[in-house]
């Protein structure tokens, strides 16, 4: 089975030992990591502060590439502000928040559970046993959450999609905006000028 499996650590420093712990051992008998960050949410704002990837996609460890990397980028980006990583106010172009409850949106879940200050491990794993990934995490104060790495993928997909939606209708807006500045702006020469035509009409 392939997962994307989120780990969250209220103690930023056993995020990096799990982290180095999983990446020394991330390919075995029971699961194989093909990558891996460990994410921070610092002021509402996401981003990786390490990574890990196989090579499958990246050739070096900033897991920019890949489904881990869309995941920070969805999670660091528009919907990030959007959602203000405290009570998940998931917009309805993705889903409508009653339908959360089976907790299959990753990043519905990461806006309740990654809270200004923590860290966190994302990973994308296939594992033919998971009691052997949280066996590495044994001894941690930390919260693991399995979801369906295809489920992801889709969900990501959809995210970007809305994301450029937004980049849209915002650029949209600014320029309906500065159209609406430009008029009003022109208006306001044509009376100045017409004023002074008056005052010259006025003086015949």
């Amino acid at each position: 089975m392939e997962n994307v499996i989120m780990v969250t650590f209220p103690v930023q420093s056993q995020a990096y030992q799990a982290f180095s712990q999983i990446k020394n051992d991330s390919v075995n008998s029971a699961y194989t990591v093909l990558q891996m960050a460990v994410i921070k949410n610092e002021d509402g704002k996401i981003s990786a502060v390490d990574g890990f990837d196989s090579g499958v996609d990246s050739s070096n460890d900033t897991v920019t590439g890949g489904l881990v990397g869309s995941i920070i980028g969805i999670l660091g980006g528009p919907w990030g502000v959007l959602l203000g990583f405290s009570i998940g106010l998931l917009a309805g172009s993705i889903m409508d928040t009653n339908d959360v409850s089976d907790n299959s949106s990753l990043i519905e879940y990461a806006s309740q559970e990654l809270q200004s200050g923590q860290t966190a491990i994302i990973a994308l794993v296939q594992e033919s046993d998971e009691a052997a990934f949280d066996l590495r995490l044994h001894g941690f104060d930390c919260k693991i959450k399995r979801f369906d790495a295809a489920v992801i993928a889709d969900e990501v997909e959809q995210a970007e999609a809305s994301q450029k939606q937004l980049a849209k209708d915002a650029r949209e807006k600014l320029r309906e905006q500065k159209c609406a500045d430009r008029k009003k702006e022109i208006e306001n020469k044509r009376a100045e000028i017409r004023k002074k035509f008056d005052e010259i009409t006025k003086r015949a």
